[in-house]
């Protein structure tokens, strides 16, 4: 007994230095204890906010990403009121994050607090992480801790898998959906020799959308054609001082989009606008953790991965082809001094090389008028950065917690750079949390391939004056616990300010036949204010609601506008129901999405704008009801059933050879309402 005892303690020690970033978060609130014979079994909540450490977020665990389809990372987020997910275009199924009122370039991506999906691998790496996965997720708001580097300006997300030490057993997930998608998900775990010694798991994924939809009769299809097959082995092998966790992953998906003949248009369409975008990706990772003194918390953990990413897109004419590998490792030192005084100090280093190409390709008619990249028919991108950090963290009690870090690092590119931050956190009364947190982050731009989906475009696509981004990034929470007949409302209020010295614009407004990536030192910024509220309305019964207004501005044509395509608020209301012998559940959400402005238009002929200067408020409505049964669970929902779609989200979509061709000003959906079904069944000893 005391053996498991020490060995429980020992993965804790390491987790604290392999998953750097994971907090404190058992509170009172959060969880309901039952002692048995001297052991503590805790049943945490879905959705649980950290109250113990000093950084602004939240651990979204396995029972809140049930709630919803949640097929890959872009879906997991239905029911955050923090997180938005919005198509990039109308016509490639790209995705991305927005945090804060930012887009996701700004918001660090991490997949066990190693950094992941960079570059080319940001405008789809949201369908690269498979929902069925996903043990849980980690937001983290704002300047986040100077281990994971420099780049977190608008905040973390970073994906927990499933792990080889877990239950030893396999879980299968089975997915349809009415818009011709079908899904099949693996995850199995095997411990060797039957102990937790040497374990290993196999994550398996494979998905086919082969339908055609064309919900607003425009030729194109709402959604594109996805085949993925994705793999992933993962091993841990400990002793008593040393763990090992290391694993690869093979990723293969072909994504087709574009016109298609049907119906009244089958007679018209003589050279369809077509979307190919081949892709190949290979990654590998391993985290080594040598334990000094298990009481002290002292450890050296050596963490590193590699990936390469292969990409093959014609977006009509238009031809990028992408070869990025990149490396991540790091080297960290923990320990504790006292129970009050934390330090940690590490080395790190980080390198991307992007080999890309651009062109035209020969679609059978002449293109007079038809947009290409310009300046850049090839382009080598490389950059390695060495750095150092220090960070030391002051825990009085759990009341008074002050973290500071200082990162130095050295760009090939941009040269040296300093990131200084700061969190603290003060707890006055059981009844009130405050954290406060400053800091700076800097991020090195690839423009075209952050945002190859804008090729999808006809105007000519211009890459001008980019440099490295930086920002200051201010933030300010309140939480609280109410106790209100006999349960407790969870309050949270914050403000976050994102000021930009340097920042990468995507301007619509120089042109309206343009379309332009821009550096520019002008005034630019992100006001955020939300407030949320969770209660337990009766037993099995809980309800959440909130508000953020998002005040986003930068300068365009010289002068300060408001951001295009971007909500100015958001409203979210979730209810989740579950029976008493939990057999039942029922889940529901509806988000009221502000409207905003749309970039400049064009004009017709007939001297009209060619669309809207803004655009209105709109709302989405999911639900989903899950049966469990003992072995298996089996869950029937829908998306978007207020069935709300964006009035024709591709502009010129008869003249697609034009520089009048634009599907990318998308500010809601582009599907209507879909139903889907789907079943998990549980095998071995997860029974």
């Amino acid at each position: 007994m005391k053996k498991q005892i020490y060995l429980i303690g020992l993965l804790s020690v390491c987790a604290n230095t392999i998953y750097a970033q994971t907090q404190d978060i058992d509170t009172l609130s959060s969880l309901k204890e039952q002692t048995l014979e001297g052991v503590t079994v805790s049943a945490r909540a879905n959705t649980v906010r950290r109250m113990g450490g000093a950084i602004n977020g939240q651990d979204i665990l396995r029972g809140e990403l049930y709630k919803a389809a949640c097929c890959n990372l872009g879906e997991s987020f239905v029911s955050n009121p923090s997180v938005d997910v919005n198509y990039s275009d109308a016509t490639t199924g790209a995705k991305q994050i927005k945090l804060l009122g930012l887009s996701g370039t700004y918001v660090q991506m991490l997949t066990e607090n190693l950094p992941n999906f960079r570059g080319a691998a940001m405008p789809y790496g949201l369908g690269y992480v498979p929902g069925s996965w996903m043990k849980s997720l980690q937001v983290s708001k704002g300047n986040s801790s100077v281990k994971n580097g420099y780049e977190a300006m608008a905040g973390q997300i970073n994906v927990e898998y499933a792990k080889p030490e877990d239950e030893q057993g396999a879980t299968i997930n089975l997915f349809g959906s009415t818009m011709g998608k079908l899904e099949a998900n693996l995850d199995a775990n095997y411990h060797i020799n039957g102990n937790k010694n040497l374990s290993t798991n196999i994550l398996a994924h494979f998905e086919n959308n082969w339908g055609h939809h064309d919900g607003n009769n425009d030729t194109f299809q709402d959604s594109p054609q996805v085949r993925q097959y994705n793999f992933q082995n993962r091993w841990l092998w400990h002793t008593d001082k040393y763990i090992l966790h290391a694993g690869l992953g093979l990723l293969k998906e072909d994504r087709m989009s574009g016109q298609y003949a049907h119906g009244k248009h089958a007679a018209h369409i003589v050279n369809p606008f077509k979307i190919d975008i081949a892709t190949d990706r290979y990654e590998a990772y391993m985290k080594h953790a040598f334990i000094l003194n298990p009481e002290k918390g002292s450890n050296i953990a050596l963490l590193g991965n590699v990936s390469m990413h292969k990409q093959a897109a014609a977006y009509g004419a238009k031809v990028y082809n992408v070869n990025e590998k990149s490396a991540y490792a790091s080297l960290i030192y923990e320990t504790n001094f006292t129970q009050a005084h934390n330090l940690s100090v590490g080395l790190s280093l980080n390198h991307d090389y992007l080999h890309q190409s651009t062109g035209l390709q020969d679609v059978g008619i002449a293109l007079p008028n038809y947009g290409d990249v310009y300046g850049i028919p090839r382009l080598i991108e490389s950059e390695t950065v060495p750095g150092a950090y220090a960070q030391y963290t002051y825990n009085l009690h759990n009341r008074l917690v002050a973290m500071a870090g200082l990162r130095i690092d050295h760009s090939n590119v941009y040269g040296t750079f300093v990131t200084p931050r700061f969190h603290l956190k003060w707890t006055p009364a059981d009844v009130l949390t405050i954290r406060l947190s400053a800091g700076k982050g800097y991020r090195s731009p690839h423009a075209l391939a952050e945002n190859n989906y804008l090729m999808a475009s006809g105007r000519k696509l211009v890459i001008d004056n980019v440099e490295q981004e930086r920002a200051w990034n201010y933030g300010a929470n309140f939480g609280f616990l109410i106790p209100i007949s006999g349960k407790t409302l969870k309050l949270n209020a914050e403000y976050y300010f994102t000021d930009f010295s340097r920042q990468t614009l995507i301007d619509y407004d120089i042109n309206p036949l343009e379309l332009h990536i821009r550096g520019s030192r002008d005034k630019s910024y992100s006001h955020t204010f939300q407030i949320d509220a969770t209660y337990p309305l009766f037993k099995g019964m809980e309800v959440t609601a909130a508000y953020r207004y998002n005040l986003v501005k930068a300068t365009y044509g010289g002068e300060l506008q408001w951001k295009p395509l971007q909500s100015k608020y958001k409203g979210l209301l979730t209810a989740s129901y579950k029976t008493p012998l939990g057999l039942w559940q029922f889940d529901a959400t509806l988000a009221l999405n502000g409207g905003g402005r749309m970039p400049k238009a064009y004009l017709n002929a007939d001297g009209t704008p060619s669309w809207a200067d803004s655009f209105k408020t709109y709302a989405q409505v999911n639900a989903q009801v899950t049966r469990n049964f003992r072995h298996f669970s089996v869950y029937v929902g829908g998306e978007n059933l207020a069935n709300y779609k964006q009035q024709h989200p591709i502009v010129g979509a008869d003249a697609v050879w034009t520089n009048t061709f634009e599907p990318t000003l998308i500010y809601a959906p582009v599907e209507g309402a879909m139903a889907y079904v789907g079943v998990r069944i549980n095998l071995g000893n997860r029974m």
